[in-house]
Order: C-alpha cells, then sequence, then structure tokens
C-alpha cells in the first residue's frame, strides 16, 4: 500500500519514510501540492500525509485543496509542528481526517493511518476482536469474556476497542479524548482515568487473566498479553493512583 507523501522538511521525511517501511507501507513523495493533486487523478493511494508551517495564512493552499475536495475519499493526515486549537479546528473543519503535531511516537502514527484506513475502506474495517479470550463485537457494542458478557458503557467500550484493535502499543491520552470527547486528552484526564479504572474492574485485568492494561504516565495505556515484564520499564505511581479510584469516581 502506498502512502502520498507532501513533506517539506528533509528530516521529517526520512522519519516517516522509515517509520513507514517498516510496517511494509511505501512512501511517495511529492514535491507541491500541485504534483500532489496531480497524481491523485491518476492513481490510488492508501491515505495522504501532509505537514504545514504554524502560521494559518501559509497553509492557504492547502486549505483551499482540502475544501475543493469532491469525489477523493482518501483520508488526509495533516502532521503540525505544534497543537494549536485553531489550527486543528480549521484543518479538520477543511476536510482533513487526522490532524497530528510532529513529535507524535512512530508507533502512534502507524495506527492512527492504520485505523484512517480501516474506516475509508468499509470492507476491510475490522468488527470484531478476539484476544485473550475477550470478544468485542463492534457491531453490537459488547464484550464478552469466554462466552460470558461484560456490561461497559459506549464510553468504556470505546476505549477498550482502542487497547484491543493495537495490543502493546501505547494509546496516548490525548488519541482517547479525541475518540470519545473530539478533545484534547489533558483537558479531559482525570475523567479518562477514571473510565480506564472501571474497565479493568469490568474487564479483571490482572495475572488470572493474563491481560494487563498498562499506564505510562508520559505516553498513556496500553493492552498486554501474559504480563510481558518488559512493559513495566516506564511505569509509574499514576497506574497506582487509578487503581486506587473508588468506583464511584469512574462515571
Amino acid at each position: 500500500m502506498n502512502i502520498a507523501c507532501h513533506i517539506r522538511n528533509d528530516g521529517l521525511y526520512e522519519q516517516v519514510q522509515g517509520t513507514l517501511a517498516r510496517t511494509g507501507l511505501k512512501c511517495d513523495r511529492f514535491a507541491s501540492d500541485t504534483a500532489l493533486l496531480r497524481a491523485l487523478k491518476q492513481r490510488s493511494f492508501g491515505a495522504i500525509l501532509v505537514d504545514i508551517a504554524t502560521g494559518l495564512q501559509d497553509q492557504e493552499s492547502i486549505f483551499t485543496w482540502l475544501n475543493c475536495r469532491s469525489d477523493d475519499s482518501t483520508p488526509v493526515v495533516v502532521l503540525s509542528p505544534v497543537y494549536s486549537a485553531d489550527l486543528l479546528a480549521m484543518t479538520l473543519g477543511a476536510g482533513a481526517d487526522e490532524f497530528v503535531t510532529k513529535s507524535i511516537d512512530p508507533t502512534e502514527l502507524i495506527a492512527r493511518i492504520n485505523a484512517l484506513m480501516r474506516r475509508c475502506n468499509r470492507r476491510n474495517v475490522q468488527r470484531v476482536i478476539e484476544l485473550g479470550g475477550y470478544v468485542l463485537d463492534r457491531e453490537a457494542s459488547s464484550i464478552t469474556y469466554r462466552g460470558e458478557p461484560i456490561i461497559v458503557t459506549a464510553r468504556e467500550f470505546t476505549i477498550a476497542w482502542l487497547f484491543f484493535s493495537a495490543p502493546g502499543v501505547y494509546v496516548s491520552r490525548q488519541t482517547i479524548g479525541n475518540a470519545i470527547w473530539g478533545v484534547q486528552g489533558d483537558i479531559v484526564g482525570r475523567t479518562i482515568e477514571q473510565h480506564v479504572y472501571k474497565l479493568r474492574k469490568k474487564l479483571q485485568t490482572g495475572p488470572d487473566r493474563g491481560v494487563y492494561i498498562r499506564t505510562a504516565y508520559t505516553k498513556g495505556y496500553r493492552l498486554e498479553l501474559n504480563g510481558d515484564e518488559r512493559a513495566m520499564d516506564g511505569i509509574d505511581a499514576h497506574q497506582e493512583y487509578e487503581e486506587s479510584l473508588p468506583a464511584e469516581q469512574a462515571e
């Protein structure tokens, strides 16, 4: 699968290209948005990556191009050097599908690109996940463990789906916040902690089931199977805080 890249910074392009190559994705680079638009009329791509600068006025041509897209449903990921609420709103409002900062972890970038491509190609969308005895059904928003139903809320199911669809990959609080509330994770950080606390309790994760939801304060959360001890690196007292939360706080 080829990914179209309009990334002007050489260092960033090399980093993205290397990250994509490790997962079997090929990166085709275009020097201008004009060249990219011409290629889109002739070829199909799995996704489009575009980097932008900090100034809104500098991006006028990019926003115009996004706004003018009609019959092209290829998902677009915009890379920004910094987070800006105004820039995020303008980018998504113009038609981009994802907005990430250039400091994003490479693993998370790949996870987001893959998720976008699955959503835009409904025939390949994963509807059921079976992992560690758990079965997550996307259509029914339901979870079972070895056939026994686990009652979860819609938000808890969304968080569980994020974890189970990318085992071993850290899912940041920003990603969770965007998926559920459409805002940055740090804005609703405590609420996320409470939801994860309740999800752990309902799933009964731990040594008995061999499935863990680990916390690393600077990285977020990730699902692990069989208690991979290597993942204990970076686990801090923040997880102890979450595990001590009373259940009634996690509404």
